[in-house]
């Protein structure tokens, strides 16, 4: 699945990063924990977080991830979607809780 498909699937707002729509999405990681995102986290996986800051931006970019979705409706800082349009990683947002959010995920890559 790509990208592009989970916005539609689960009506995402992009917001930023619309180049990188057409990556493949090849799992989930949801986390909270920087750390545990740059440890265990998997190249092509979407990363659901309420994380906002700029260093959301540099692990999406050092692990090759698809794309982070902000739960809660949430939104980065300018800083970081300026990062996220360069590095043509999608920022997502929904108003979804991360426990609905993951479970919509699954239910769509297991398919």
């Amino acid at each position: 699945m790509k990208v592009r498909e989970l916005v539609e699937k689960l009506n995402l707002k992009v917001l930023s990063g619309a180049d990188g729509l057409d990556r493949e999405i090849e799992g989930c990681y949801v986390s909270d924990l920087l750390s545990d995102v740059m440890g265990n986290a998997e190249m092509g996986n979407v990363w659901v977080t309420l994380q906002v800051h700029k260093n959301v931006m540099a692990i999406a970019s050092l692990k090759e991830l698809a794309c982070v979705i902000l739960v809660k409706g949430q939104t980065a800082s300018d800083d970081t979607l300026e990062q996220s349009n360069e590095e043509g990683i999608p920022f997502l947002s929904t108003t979804m809780e991360t426990f609905e959010t993951a479970g919509k995920i699954y239910e769509l890559l297991k398919n």
